[in-house]
């Protein structure tokens, strides 16, 4: 069999396997949104952590200490979220959401592209821009009337009581996951009969665990990763695509058109 007539049979299979599911999850990483122009973090050759080390400028401790240099750091990072948009593989994941077959997104990304795609039901197990804690009286804020000011002048969010250094609420290295959001995560993962897992290496704890809770709870497993992972072995379906090619191709399948 050709290479091509097998991935189109990976394909059929994926849909097929959510067209039988009531429940299907999805969880992302990093991969999702690099079509969109966002780097991801453990590429060999492109992530952003062959450039830098993650302990120095995203850590907590690192952010406590010397937060003008995570700032300085995050704000090329912040600028591409600004500008980026949603690709066909947030878009093709929105339409089978609207359409009932996924009933939730776990992501590891806080980069918002989900919910400017049209998704409601995401999960950000790591996190979002969209608002800011001050790490001295605690006071958390929208983060709009601060973004423009900082990827154009660099400029800090400093609290408007206390003048503290406004921290945002993405999950840094040492931090704990936000609960209520993890939970969820959780529960999603054991209830769910089909989990896709779409641009995801599986590399970093305890996210990387939400797949085998999955599979070990009864439910199929569809992998859409460039990269092997850990779990590749125990799939359904394994598409070793780009996802924003894959996902559409998956959504044609089962929604026509």
């Amino acid at each position: 069999m050709s290479a091509p007539q097998q991935f189109k049979s990976g394909v059929q299979l994926a849909a097929e396997i959510i067209l039988s599911s009531r429940n299907t999850v999805v969880l992302t990483g990093a991969g999702i949104s690099t079509p969109s122009g966002i780097p991801d973090f453990r590429s060999p050759t492109s992530g952003l952590w062959e450039r830098y080390d993650p302990f120095e400028v995203a850590s907590l401790n690192a952010f406590r200490y010397n937060p003008d240099k995570f700032y300085k750091w995050m704000r090329p990072l912040v600028r591409d979220i600004g500008a980026a948009h949603p690709n066909p593989a947030h878009i093709g994941l929105s339409r089978l959401e609207s359409a009932g077959y996924i009933k939730a997104i776990i992501t590891q990304n806080f980069d918002g592209l989900h919910q400017r795609a049209g998704s409601n039901h995401v999960l950000e197990v790591h996190g979002t821009l969209r608002t800011l804690t001050c790490t001295k009286c605690y006071q958390q804020v929208d983060a709009t009337e601060y973004t423009y000011p900082y990827i154009e002048g660099g400029i800090i969010p400093r609290c408007d009581k206390c003048e503290g250094v406004l921290k945002p609420d993405v999950i840094l290295f040492g931090e704990q996951l936000p609960a209520r959001t993890w939970l969820q995560a959780q529960e999603q993962s054991r209830k769910c009969d089909t989990m896709i897992v779409a641009g995801s290496s599986l590399e970093v704890l305890p996210v990387a665990g939400l797949p085998r809770r999955a599979i070990d709870h009864g439910a199929h497993l569809i992998m859409i990763n460039q990269s092997e992972t850990y779990i590749d072995n125990r799939a359904d379906v394994v598409l070793s695509h780009d996802v924003a090619q894959v996902i559409p191709w998956i959504t044609r399948e089962i929604l026509g058109g």
